[in-house]
């Protein structure tokens, strides 16, 4: 096996220069698969021409993270494909040492990277591992995972109805209730901005989007595995406390909390009576 058995696919959304840096830790000689979620043909045209390894598709409009990397799967002609964040950087040998770690149980389905974002996690995991270089869990972070293309024919990939927030948790929840085999590996390191892949001057309205996000996505996976009932009755508190959050930063004019407690209720609240993840940010 070799770099070549492998495809990077980033779904990205208008990324500019952060992209950029993720691109350049990736080894020249792997193919990569950019989805942009935009009709932006200036940010293709100049990935493609800094980066002769690199397929730059556009969407033409925002679909999301699981739908783009659902595309950009489709695409892939390679044994294994490396689901990236743009906000991501690979050290030295991360390509190579997830090949190795294949050779330990080649009938794996998802291998994620050793954790980078925060120290104490990270000192959980060293924890856990102890001498072994496969540990296996429940499900892995969506900025990094490491697909085996053949365990996935009987699956699917991404739902869809996820806009984010929550699509690799349901994703790894498939696999297991398959009995399929998800790792992480130590030997395995990437760096995660986390929350960093677009342009700074679209902050808030990302701000305002995760807020809806992820209120509607976490309804909607604990109603696609445990029923309606069961949850409504996780997310009643939750609404509960939007809606008094809502009242107490009015009081105290508190305009911006105001309104992030507002949109995390209408994402809920939209999420409970049935309705699509329809919620996109204005920029």
């Amino acid at each position: 096996m070799s770099i070549n058995d492998i495809t990077v696919v980033i779904t990205s959304f208008k990324s500019g220069k952060v992209i950029e840096k993720c691109l350049n830790s990736i080894n020249s000689s792997c193919k990569i698969i950019v989805v942009e979620n935009s009709d932006n043909l200036d940010i293709k045209k100049n990935i493609e021409e800094k980066f002769t390894n690199v397929e730059c598709h556009l969407t033409g409009k925002n679909l999301g993270y699981g739908k783009a990397n659902n595309i950009g799967i489709e695409k892939v002609k390679t044994k294994y494909v490396l689901i990236l964040n743009p906000d991501t950087i690979l050290h030295p040998m991360a390509l190579e040492n997830f090949l190795k770690a294949t050779k330990e149980d080649p009938s794996f389905a998802v291998i994620g990277p050793y954790i980078q974002e925060k120290d104490k996690e990270n000192e959980n995991y060293k924890k856990s591992f102890g001498e072994k270089n496969l540990l296996s869990v429940e499900n892995v972070k969506g900025f990094a995972m490491f697909l085996n293309i053949l365990e996935f024919k009987d699956i699917g990939f991404f739902d869809e109805n996820f806009f984010f927030y929550f699509e690799e948790i349901d994703l790894c929840k498939r696999l297991k209730n398959l009995d399929k085999k998800i790792y992480l590996t130590p030997s395995i390191k990437i760096d995660h901005a986390g929350g960093k892949s677009h342009d700074k001057s679209i902050n808030r309205e990302m701000e305002l989007s995760r807020n809806w996000h992820w209120m509607w996505s976490t309804f909607y996976y604990h109603k696609k595995h445990k029923g309606f009932y069961k949850s409504f009755l996780i997310a009643l508190p939750k609404l509960v406390s939007a809606l008094y959050k809502i009242i107490f930063y009015t009081l105290i004019f508190n305009k911006e909390k105001k309104i992030i407690y507002y949109y995390r209720y209408l994402g809920l609240f939209n999420a409970i009576i049935g309705k699509s993840s329809w919620y996109r940010p204005k920029v």
